[in-house]
């Protein structure tokens, strides 16, 4: 515990507020109806919720995907856009979705797995999934091919207020801020202690963008640097980064900046 606490303060002696904020560069504005945000795919799609309906829309078509027997829709990973995945946790089943929103696999655990209760999910790399089981407070691989699974891992102690994925990481964020990842081996990482926030998405293991009193910031762990970003919006409902692009939501309009992360 004492090297733990150790860690801790020297991080936050350490963590230094950076001198200049980050320039962006305005790219395009959209005007927007009142949906919720969720991000875009590198193929020019942009990803919406509005009223438990699953939108993808680009310039020229708009696809929509909406499953009223499993309820609200409670996240959307579309880090593969040929395979996206709808997670339903009150019916504690997964969806997935071709690139034009066709079903093409619906997994209920309660029907496969009844030790199952899945909270959190997301795509993995080898035909599997990410999911934090909240029955043993574990993460679990499971292999979507063959319906079998495997923990790995030790129970996560703290409460979990935050997750994301990608292929080889699941990231997360407890009750005490303190973020982790662990790989598709089992390994875990204490990566920091990160400040307060409202909302927050995690780049890769080094960098993540966090919102607080609608200021944006950039944390970079190699460095222990936090940037402000510089963006004109004063109200921030939601914002998504991805190949040096930065899309802020407000309620009337995406703001689509070009941005390079430290």
């Amino acid at each position: 515990m004492k090297k733990i606490f150790y860690f801790f303060l020297l991080f936050i002696c350490t963590m230094v507020l950076g001198q200049t904020k980050l320039k962006t560069t305005l790219v395009n504005t959209k005007e927007f109806e009142n949906k919720t945000y969720i991000g875009f795919d590198g193929l020019g799609n942009n990803y919406y919720i509005n009223e438990n309906v699953f939108i993808k829309e680009n310039e020229t078509q708009k696809w929509e995907y909406k499953n009223v027997a499993l309820g609200k829709i409670t996240s959307v990973d579309f880090i593969n856009p040929l395979k996206i995945v709808v997670f339903y946790e009150d019916f504690n089943t997964i969806v997935t979705l071709d690139n034009q929103l066709n079903d093409v696999q619906k997994l209920n655990f309660f029907e496969i797995d009844t030790s199952i209760f899945a909270s959190k999910i997301g795509l993995a790399s080898q035909s599997q999934f990410w999911i934090y089981n909240a029955l043993t407070q574990q993460i679990l691989l499971f292999d979507y091919l063959k319906n079998t699974s495997k923990t790995i891992g030790n129970p996560i102690a703290e409460n979990i207020k935050y997750t994301q994925t990608d292929f080889n990481n699941f990231y997360w964020i407890d009750d005490i801020n303190n973020w982790y990842a662990i790989d598709i081996f089992g390994k875990v990482t204490l990566l920091a202690n990160i400040p307060s926030f409202e909302k927050i998405q995690i780049v890769d293991n080094e960098k993540l963008l966090f919102s607080r009193e609608n200021i944006l910031y950039c944390l970079n762990n190699v460095t222990k640097t936090i940037y402000e970003i510089e963006i004109v919006e004063k109200s921030i409902k939601n914002y998504y980064y991805k190949d040096q692009i930065l899309a802020i939501f407000t309620n009337q309009q995406i703001k689509n900046y070009k941005i390079k992360l430290p």
